[in-house]
């Protein structure tokens, strides 16, 4: 039985515990409150047998009093003695009838009954002698006769009353040794409930101390042995929480040794893998900043050995000039902000400077409290060399490009002064000719004049994109009159092969993009003249313009010529690259698309290509002029 409660879980323990004395002291309360309430019964009774002999005697004392009083007139012929015949007349019924609800024993309810009758006749008999003078009238004898019958109802009744006395007397003694009886009862109730109590509290506490208290004492013993590191065997043989409870202080104690020794293990490896490490300077710092630990990486960068630098406060690896302020304020920003990284000259034992690579990080225990710092140095002097070589080396390209851009600059104004002389002359030339042979010369002459100008400022603005110094007014410009604009421009080329553009009107009209409308249309004769000029005779060139979602505008030009072949299309934007020259002779330089692409990107827009069944497509994104720009256009100087 011990070992089945033991194996309870410690909620029914408790429920068991708590429970055992409640119902004792509830089985003597009940008991109490038993021997209580037979008691009031008992007494009860006791009252009603006391209040019925009471009535009893009342019901004699009247009739006595009735039969006193009826002499009294019979003797006197005063109405005065009659009084009491009529009180009594008149409460006979009523303690009849209160005896008869008290009464419970049905012998004492039949005699009750006969009283009853006889009352009733002596009270009639007296109601008779009332009448005395007519008595008298009739003779005494008469009126003796009569006075003898009421004397035997009133023997009777008294003979009945006595017998009736008797019995409730006997019934009251009886009802009071029943009452005795309950009172010795519930003493002896209140008594044992009181033993129970007690007792049940006893069986509490050693079901309590015996199966609880002893094994807590037991589990904090082997506790207290587990803080301390040592292996826990409980031995507790039941299957409660307590037993539960001591079998995970068992395994833990196991796996907290098993985790001991991996933890050692680990320190140990993690111990000679830092001091393994001979790239990095891995090192630690009390609080103040003195240095409690070394690694050969540290050994290796500043020349120290570990006897020499632990102890020593890591100020001595800075110059002079930052030693007394710098090391305090890495510590006190990686105490605040839990690390800090930095770059910067440090000293080597020899007294030679090094660029290093440093973070420092602020280690603290479970509570907080700050407990030193790691330390992680990196020799970044060769990269440091590198990116000043770089630095040289991109201020060298930077000088050498705006010298280009400067030459090519020189160089176009320095030819365009010559070359506008050829194309003068040329002019006079072809107005004054009138010989066919003449003229075709002079208008080989214009031709090859105006294409080395058209390069001139080709390679111009590329020289001007490149260094930055290409100057936009972008403002809101209409679509639709812009690429009018430009189709009435390269119509003239379209004659030779009988080419024919169309334009396609817009589903949504009057679309403005922002955008510089001198490159914009410059953009659109490069790609209107390739169309042209890359197309099979009698071709076509589609132009169309419609808006986009993200507030942009694309304008799309599409001829029906051969396209790009696939591998040549990441070459299409290459300056002086001109893709299928060799299917042409026409004259051509190669920056078109190259320098339409950068007046495009220079906008804010996108220049794309994608070939298509039966020719090829340019694409212009460009932003959507907002409500108000269209309506009032706004200059920018430079570019978006």
């Amino acid at each position: 039985m011990t070992l089945r409660f033991a194996d309870l879980p410690l909620r029914a323990k408790g429920i068991v515990i708590i429970t055992v004395p409640l119902a004792l002291l509830l089985a003597a309360l009940a008991s109490v409150f038993v021997a209580d309430r037979q008691s009031r019964i008992a007494e009860d009774q006791v009252r009603v047998t006391l209040e019925i002999q009471s009535g009893i005697q009342e019901i004699h004392a009247s009739i006595a009093e009735a039969a006193t009083a009826m002499r009294g007139y019979l003797l006197t012929g005063r109405t005065d003695f009659l009084d009491p015949f009529n009180r009594a007349e008149d409460r006979l019924p009523v303690v009849l009838d209160e005896v008869g609800r008290r009464l419970r024993d049905e012998e004492q309810k039949s005699r009750l009954e006969r009283i009853r009758t006889l009352v009733v006749a002596k009270v009639d008999r007296l109601q008779l002698l009332k009448q005395a003078d007519i008595l008298r009238a009739d003779g005494r004898e008469d009126l003796a006769a009569k006075l003898i019958e009421g004397k035997q109802v009133l023997d009777e009744l008294r003979q009945e009353i006595d017998a009736m006395s008797r019995r409730e007397a006997d019934l009251l003694h009886a009802r009071t040794e029943a009452a005795e009886r309950v009172r010795t009862l519930s003493r002896s109730l209140m008594i044992a409930a009181g033993f129970l109590g007690f007792a049940g509290a006893l069986v509490a506490v050693f079901l309590f101390s015996a199966s609880i208290v002893r094994r807590v004492h037991a589990l904090k013993a082997e506790a207290h042995r587990l803080s301390q590191g040592k292996v826990v065997t409980v031995a507790d043989p039941f299957r409660d929480e307590l037993g539960s409870l001591g079998q995970a202080l068992e395994d833990a104690s196991v796996l907290l040794k098993k985790r001991e020794a991996d933890l050692t293990e680990s320190e140990e490896r993690f111990r000679q893998l830092v001091e393994g490490v001979s790239d990095y300077g891995i090192f630690g710092l009390d609080t103040s900043g003195r240095v409690i630990s070394w690694n050969a990486g540290a050994e290796r960068i500043t020349g120290y050995g570990a006897e020499e630098i632990v102890g020593q406060h890591f100020s001595r690896f800075y110059p002079k000039e930052t030693r007394d302020t710098f090391p305090a304020e890495e510590l006190a920003e990686a105490a605040l902000h839990g690390r800090t990284e930095t770059e910067g000259r440090r000293v080597r034992k020899d007294g030679s400077q090094f660029w290093s690579h440093v973070v420092v990080t602020a280690l603290h225990d479970e509570t907080g409290r700050l407990r030193g710092f790691s330390k992680i140095t990196r020799d970044i002097t060769e990269r440091k060399q590198i990116e000043e070589a770089l630095l040289g080396a991109r201020e060298d390209a930077i000088r050498a490009s705006n010298a280009k851009s400067e030459f090519l600059s020189r160089m176009s104004h320095e030819l365009r002064t010559p070359l506008n002389s050829v194309l003068g002359f040329a002019q006079l030339l072809e107005m004054d000719v009138t010989d066919t042979e003449s003229r075709e010369s002079v208008a080989q002459i214009l031709r090859a004049g105006r294409h080395l100008l058209s390069l001139i400022d080709e390679v111009l603005d590329m020289a001007r994109i490149e260094a930055g110094h290409m100057d936009l007014a972008v403002e809101a410009q209409p679509v639709a009159e812009v690429i009018d604009e430009a189709v009435s421009l390269a119509r003239p080329l379209c004659g030779k092969q009988q080419i024919t553009i169309e334009v396609v009107e817009p589903a949504e009209p009057d679309l403005s993009v922002l955008a510089d409308r001198r490159r914009l249309l410059q953009v659109f004769l490069n790609l209107l003249s390739n169309g042209v000029k890359y197309n099979r005779p009698r071709g076509s060139v589609t132009v169309s313009h419609r808006a986009m979602d993200g507030g942009r505008i694309r304008i799309e030009v599409s001829d029906t010529g051969p396209g790009i072949p696939a591998g040549r299309v990441s070459r299409l934007f290459t300056p002086f690259d001109r893709l299928g020259a060799e299917r042409i002779s026409q004259d051509g330089t190669g920056l078109g698309l190259a320098l339409s692409k950068h007046l495009t990107d220079a906008m804010g827009g996108t220049l794309g290509f994608s070939n298509r069944e039966g020719g090829a497509t340019f694409h212009v994104d460009l932003p959507r002029a907002p409500a108000a720009v269209e309506a009032r256009p706004v200059s920018m100087g430079s570019p978006p």
